[in-house]
């Protein structure tokens, strides 16, 4: 048997921590890259964006060893801490959002004393919200989903999520097709749920390069 709700409430904590961290990061990268001019500003972004052509099983052992090193290894350490420093494809996602804001703006922020947090607080985060919206949405179902990071990097049943309790429930009880389904359906439906009521906000944060009107 497994503990659903155990593996429910450690897939929820993961999910919720690792968005919580793409959002700040990478809103923040991006920010740098498209309002702020600084020598090697745009070479070092086609450096970010080279980083997606490499293949994550490369680098899958080569991290491995790194956690074990530091004591990271059978912990959520893994799983939620590189959130926190960017996730190329949503910098470049939020960057090309972030440019379609007119600078007018900032340079208005700017002659009444804003710095630049306070611009990108008060200013650039609340008319970023569909493009926010649309990089929770992507990152959370990411995780929800995610089998091969928690299978690698956990290693107490206790630490599960429900995509490693579902296979394991499933190599234990191969004919048990009911709950099986059963299990399948509820780790669905919140998934479902999430996509139609964010849908609006995901078409445009899709869609939309800059402000309105």
């Amino acid at each position: 048997r497994m503990d659903f709700l155990q593996n429910l409430r450690n897939t929820l904590f993961i999910c919720f921590t690792v968005v919580i961290g793409t959002i700040l990061s990478s809103s923040l990268v991006a920010y740098s890259f498209s309002r702020i001019e600084w020598p090697g500003r745009d070479v070092l972004f086609v450096v970010v964006l080279s980083t997606m052509m490499i293949p994550y099983e490369v680098t899958l052992i080569p991290l491995f060893v790194l956690y074990r090193a530091i004591g990271w290894s059978g912990t959520f350490m893994p799983l939620i801490v590189p959130a926190f420093f960017g996730v190329p494809f949503y910098i470049f996602l939020l960057r090309q959002f972030f440019m379609g804001i007119p600078q007018d703006l900032s340079a208005a922020a700017r002659i009444d004393g804003c710095n630049e947090f306070a611009i990108f607080w008060r200013i650039i985060l609340p008319l970023s919200k569909p493009a926010l919206a649309t990089t929770a949405l992507f990152t959370f179902l990411f995780e929800w989903g995610d089998f091969l990071n928690p299978l690698i990097f956990l290693q107490d049943d206790r630490q599960y999520t429900l995509a490693i309790a579902l296979q394991q429930f499933q190599s234990m009880h191969e004919s048990a097709w009911g709950p099986l389904m059963a299990m399948s359906t509820v780790i669905t439906i919140p998934v479902i749920v999430l996509f139609f009521l964010a849908q609006r906000t995901f078409i445009q944060g899709i869609t939309m390069t800059g402000l309105k009107g």
